[in-house]
């Protein structure tokens, strides 16, 4: 078995982060995400609000990969998460469904407001266990290169969550609540991209194909 951790800090306050963490699907750092859906989503007595969604991913095997060694480079993903606002903290815990035998991944990640200065930020704390039971003197290459995999997501999920970040602070969406937006509207991502005329041609590309993911 494999193990991950790391942690990492945002400038934006916890309520601002989270907000980004549920919207970061679509978003042009996420093109092996086909599909986002909640399943369920209640209140607890507490105040909590628990989400389950079921996400399906689409990979790529690596040259050395057995042919057949799965039916279907895509897998079926759940997604359980807690939202307490009384501790300002997210839990979420996402594992694969289906392909266990041959990987299965298991993440879970806690976003937790913290003090900095006179200032409050947002620490993300990842971690995930990669474990193979394929066997065939193949384990320990599957377990290594679903961490190497693993790792580059985790850093194209953080530039994508940055992305839907700098989105809300300039467009303005910080009132939105995590029950009520499941997508950023085509306006804010007009405007923003409006705003953004005439500075550097790739900022402008990244925001081009931002629209082109959330357009319906």
């Amino acid at each position: 078995m494999k193990f991950f951790s790391q942690s990492f800090l945002y400038d934006d306050p916890w309520s601002i982060v989270s907000l980004a963490f549920f919207l970061r699907y679509p978003n042009p750092y996420a093109s092996h995400v086909v599909s986002c859906d909640v399943i369920s989503r209640v209140q607890t007595p507490s105040g909590s609000l628990v989400t389950t969604r079921l996400i399906l991913k689409r990979g790529a095997l690596p040259r050395w990969a057995p042919q057949g060694i799965i039916s279907r480079a895509e897998s079926w993903v759940l997604e359980e998460s807690e939202v307490d606002p009384e501790a300002k903290t997210v839990r979420c815990r996402t594992r694969n469904l289906d392909h266990v035998k041959v990987m299965q991944v298991e993440e879970s990640i806690l976003f937790r407001q913290t003090p900095e200065g006179q200032v409050f930020k947002t620490l993300q704390t990842t971690e995930a266990r990669i474990r193979s039971g394929f066997g065939w003197g193949l384990t320990k290459r599957i377990e290594t290169h679903g961490l190497n995999r693993f790792k580059a997501n985790v850093q194209r999920s953080r530039e994508g969550v940055s992305l839907i970040l700098d989105l809300l602070r300039q467009s303005r969406l910080q009132p939105m609540t995590l029950g009520g937006a499941e997508h950023l509207s085509m306006e804010a991502v007009n405007r923003n991209h409006a705003e953004n005329d005439g500075r550097a041609t790739s900022k402008v590309g990244v925001w081009t194909r931002l629209k082109s993911w959330i357009q319906p």
